[in-house]
């Protein structure tokens, strides 16, 4: 097997190649790759059977070049600084992408959450919060949930900050309770966000949703939420996986059905439900690795990153990728997709209706008003629809792959606030100015 690439070096490299589109000045490309702050903590967390621990969070502020930094917070034991840092670098660009007034942050903590007791996992949320609240604000920097966090999570963080404050603080946080200020429709965001992107491809390639076979590597939230809504538009899931391993049925399955299973058992299983019963269905079993090699139409990574590697890109043969999750496939596995003919819709692109809508619950709780579900799935379909176009149309005009493109459209708005702040071609030259 070949040896997984730094994360953050492989993803300037996505950068690099982007510049190659414009022509912004080295200062810029200099600011834009590198991160602004980061923030190692150690979090003690009394257990529930008397003993002490310490786990290790981070937050990184990549760049607040167009606003306060956003990013989510995830709970896993691979969480490092390079992740998270990497992470951060690609919210930048996904705020840019989008054309949301933010720059890109990440945080995370190493830990095995599954293994914690509730009250266990407060501690250690709020004791997070306690370590890194001088970092973080509604105008400096607003966490969001991401893997095995949720919006309780956030609203215990949310809670800690205001008491450390003496004061509601509402927008510090996004992905909370409803009940807490959070917004309608955030829960499902990043995979409706997915879903609109799909129907834009669908319809540039005049894809036949009947007829599309759809494999998604990664059934939590934003997977499940992708897959119930293609599946209601009438495209055919024949494969999910979660981290246990996959399932895989050529004449598709009944999403809802595969949904109630795993919120009851946790687990991804092949099953048909009706009304209150369950039975199981002729399924085959896989890995995860055999999923994303299936014959497909589309392939859905949508679990952790570097899945799609210089290793196993060959063997890809779905003919479109659509990644929900953040950084699936490498640079190097990029290159040869390409060659072989595979569309990517990057993640930058695809799975920004997370953040989006992260954005309309900042806007609500700053101005104290609420909108409708339908208000929030009009102004997101409409971003996400837009900034399809502005890529797609993009990758056109300059003769390149969607990434790339992704990557430029997101320079350009970055390059565009730096040099309004003045770059040294101003400084050096004040009176051509």
């Amino acid at each position: 097997m070949t040896k997984r690439p730094k994360l953050f070096k492989d993803a300037l490299r996505r950068l690099e190649n982007a510049l190659k589109h414009t022509d912004l000045s080295e200062e810029i490309a200099l600011r834009i790759g590198t991160p602004k702050s980061c923030l190692e903590v150690s979090v003690p967390v009394r257990r529930d059977d008397g003993s002490l621990d310490f786990f290790t969070g981070y937050r990184v502020r990549h760049d607040d070049t167009r606003g306060p930094t956003k990013g989510g917070l995830r709970y896993h034991p691979s969480v490092s600084r390079d992740e998270v840092q990497s992470l951060a670098f690609w919210m930048t660009f996904k705020c840019a992408v989008v054309g949301i007034p933010f720059g890109g942050a990440k945080g995370g903590i190493s830990v095995d959450a599954k293994s914690l007791s509730p009250m266990e996992l407060e501690r250690l949320s709020r004791g997070y919060i306690r370590l890194i609240a001088d970092f973080i604000g509604p105008d400096v920097d607003i966490p969001a949930p991401d893997m095995y966090t949720n919006e309780r999570i956030m609203g215990w963080m949310m809670d800690e900050y205001s008491t450390i404050r003496r004061q509601n603080c509402p927008a510090v946080i996004t992905g909370k309770p409803v009940s807490m200020g959070g917004s309608v429709g955030r829960s499902d965001a990043t995979g409706r966000g997915a879903f609109y992107c799909i129907r834009e491809l669908a319809g540039k390639h005049g894809m036949n949703p009947s007829d599309t076979r759809v494999a998604i590597q990664g059934f939590g939230n934003a997977g499940q939420s992708v897959a119930r809504l293609l599946h209601k538009d009438g495209y055919r899931i024949v494969a999910v996986s979660d981290s246990q391993g996959a399932v895989y049925s050529p004449d598709g399955f009944d999403v809802p059905s595969l949904i109630r299973i795993k919120e009851e058992t946790r687990h991804v299983q092949a099953v048909y439900c009706d009304s209150a019963l369950c039975h199981a269905i002729d399924a085959t079993t896989m890995s995860n690795e055999e999923l994303l090699e299936l014959d497909i139409d589309l392939l859905i990574p949508a679990a952790m990153e570097n899945q799609i590697t210089a290793e196993n890109a060959p063997r890809i043969k779905a003919k479109r990728i659509v990644e929900v999750a953040n950084g699936p496939i490498t640079s190097e596995a990029d290159e040869i997709l390409f060659e072989r003919g595979i569309e990517v819709l990057p993640d930058i692109l695809a799975n920004a209706g997370g953040v989006t809508v992260s954005y309309f619950e900042w806007l609500q709780n700053r101005s104290g008003l609420y909108w409708e579900l339908q208000e929030v799935h009009r102004k997101l379909q409409a971003i996400m629809a837009r900034e399809f176009s502005n890529v797609y149309e993009l990758a056109r005009e300059i003769n390149t792959d969607l990434r790339t493109a992704a990557y430029v459209h997101a320079v350009r708005r970055i390059g565009e606030t730096m040099e309004a702040k003045g770059t040294s071609a101003y400084f050096s030259h004040p009176k051509e100015h």
